[in-house]
């Protein structure tokens, strides 16, 4: 579990994130949503240690992430895998090399160790037979199939993901949501999920925060969505003609 408490940031003048409180449990897709410059991005990278915030705390199961020195900030980074919104492949290494990076880095295991494991993660996004092909040779879609392979490639207790879904078709979108789902409940792994898709918000919303000008103004889940009584959160998810008419559809059953 990741818990933020009073947690502030503020660039210059500007207060970017205002006493945010929240709770991410483990086994669950938590979803931080909010229109672009809400918040939300700035909020990421101040739980993933890219920024420090001024005041608050952020307890990854209970150790505090802000206090803590440099020699426990890097092993605890060994805990975190990242997903990050251009999947940020290696054009130059394979698919495998590319999965095998972070086990390069930071296992100690032996050659063939490794390569068993990347071969198990990108076994278990279907994409085995991918494993000789380069980055420039596999669709979007694989691209973030690989990214996700990367990222669970050193067993971490934590997976931030930053709109996965970035680029992709709506079908593909789907199959990407399903398999960090998945995984997330398979591995009981805390995941935060950085999102605009509103398909991602109704599909494995276990767990949702809206981010408005630096502020939490609600939380749910995805059963709770159409029975929100938070005004801006509405506007913001109901913002074309067609969500409005599914709502309205839901609400008088």
């Amino acid at each position: 579990m990741i818990e933020l408490k009073s947690l502030y940031k503020s660039f210059e003048d500007k207060d970017v994130l205002i006493d945010i409180n929240a709770q991410f449990e483990n086994g669950k897709t938590n979803l931080i949503i909010g229109q672009s410059g809400s918040g939300k991005t700035v909020l990421m990278k101040s739980i993933v240690g890219l920024l420090t915030p001024e005041k608050g705390k952020i307890l990854y199961d209970g150790r505090n992430f802000l206090s803590m020195s440099k020699n426990e900030k890097k092993t605890l980074r060994r805990e975190m895998g990242m997903i990050f919104q251009s999947a940020a492949l290696f054009d130059s290494q394979t698919v495998l090399e590319n999965v095998m990076f972070p086990l390069d880095m930071f296992s100690n295991d032996t050659y063939r160790e490794r390569v068993r494991r990347a071969q198990f993660c990108l076994d278990r996004v279907n994409l085995i037979d991918a494993q000789d092909k380069y980055p420039g040779e596999i669709s979007g879609g694989m691209q973030k199939r690989v990214a996700i392979a990367r990222a669970i490639a050193l067993n971490p207790q934590y997976l931030f993901c930053d709109e996965p879904n970035s680029g992709l078709d709506p079908k593909t979108s789907l199959v990407i949501d399903a398999l960090i789902h998945d995984i997330t409940t398979e591995y009981n792994m805390t995941t935060i999920i950085n999102t605009h898709d509103m398909n991602s918000v109704m599909g494995i919303g276990d767990s949702i925060i809206f981010i408005y000008q630096g502020q939490k103004e609600w939380e749910g889940d995805k059963t709770q969505v159409f029975t929100a009584t938070n005004q801006r959160f509405n506007d913001f998810i109901f913002a074309s003609d067609l969500l409005k008419k599914v709502r309205e559809e839901e609400t008088h059953k």
